[in-house]
């Protein structure tokens, strides 16, 4: 069967508040592949794992001596409790002994408790809870941490996140989307969408299709050349500017032009493939006018704003070779520099 993107699910988990949606391990070890070299010598801090469940935990546990981590800490919060657990391995004793102790409070990663434990972590690696990822990332940022972590691929959207993303402070991992192959639920939580199974460890998993990895951890992946293959010039009907900026709207990242250098608007997904050697972003959403970006009169989808770095390139490069003037340098336009 076809995976269909199920936009809502996740979006109906944020709006009730229901954040019990727990990554599988083989999410896990295929996202976390691409990182392996980062955690030697490190404190890693899961802060909204049960380390009795949590599949981050697991991971680390098993994987802690060939990462060379230094300390794993594992921390979750109890809604039905006063307090809640915390467990650490330093890869003494036996790894499948997982004593946990009580905290002082419930485990939100808000609390002193949990916050005073991050600032002496290294790297954050967890699933945060998605009503709350804007004050998530917003902690990790305040605290200038290391982190890669799984959320809603809306996220994209949310002011802090956008600004973290635009700085090249964060940026998108490996797998996203249909990447992720679903989230473990808890038995209440109803099985909706076309994507839905009960495993054969009974685990009830659901499969948005809309989600991404953040991180500050780079990749090998991150830095490769996106591909152009179609063009502008012959094609402009199907570029149409937009109404409030002096720019272009692509609709679909395949269809980024190869020989245009001016602003373009493109669908979100986009950051997926970012290469910040390749392209520069310039803004989200808004036109000069404080709007958001319409074309004849209406609104597309969020548009993120780029450009295409190559152009002051070419440009400087036929000058330095030209010895044009000032003046000359203005009769060229972005066209004359196209593949």
């Amino acid at each position: 069967m076809s995976r269909k993107v199920q936009h809502g699910l996740l979006q109906e988990a944020k709006r009730n508040k229901k954040d019990e949606f727990y990554t599988q391990l083989v999410d896990i070890e295929n996202e976390l592949q691409y990182y392996s070299g980062y955690f030697k010598d490190k404190i890693v801090l899961c802060n909204c794992d049960d380390p009795r469940i949590s599949n981050f935990c697991k991971y680390f546990v098993l994987n802690f001596h060939n990462l060379g981590i230094k300390k794993i800490i594992c921390t979750s919060y109890s809604k039905n409790e006063s307090h809640g657990y915390y467990y650490e391995f330093d890869g003494q004793g036996n790894p499948n002994d997982r004593t946990i102790i009580k905290m002082t409070h419930n485990g939100d990663f808000r609390n002193k408790e949990s916050l005073s434990l991050l600032k002496h972590a290294d790297i954050i690696v967890t699933n945060p809870p998605f009503s709350l990822f804007r004050e998530y990332i917003q902690q990790i940022a305040d605290n200038n941490k290391k982190f890669l972590v799984i959320g809603n691929i809306n996220a994209i959207t949310y002011k802090n996140v956008f600004s973290l993303i635009q700085a090249n402070r964060a940026w998108l991992g490996v797998n996203f989307g249909r990447g992720i192959s679903g989230f473990i639920v808890p038995k209440e939580y109803e099985l909706y969408g076309t994507e839905t199974k009960i495993d054969s460890c009974g685990n009830r998993i659901i499969a948005p299709n809309n989600c991404l990895w953040l991180t500050n951890l780079e990749n090998s992946i991150r830095r490769t050349d996106l591909v152009l293959s179609k063009r502008y010039y012959g094609n402009e009907s199907s570029y149409p500017r937009y109404d409030n900026y002096d720019g272009i709207n692509v609709n679909r990242t395949n269809d980024i032009p190869m020989d245009y250098y001016g602003n373009m608007g493109v669908p979100i997904t986009f950051l997926h493939k970012f290469n910040p050697n390749q392209f520069e972003i310039i803004r989200f959403r808004k036109g000069d006018d404080g709007k958001d970006l319409s074309i004849n009169g209406k609104c597309p989808y969020f548009r993120i704003i780029i450009r295409r770095k190559e152009q002051s390139q070419c440009l400087s490069e036929y000058v330095s070779n030209h010895n044009l003037s000032l003046q000359q340098q203005s009769l060229f336009t972005a066209k004359d520099f196209s593949v």
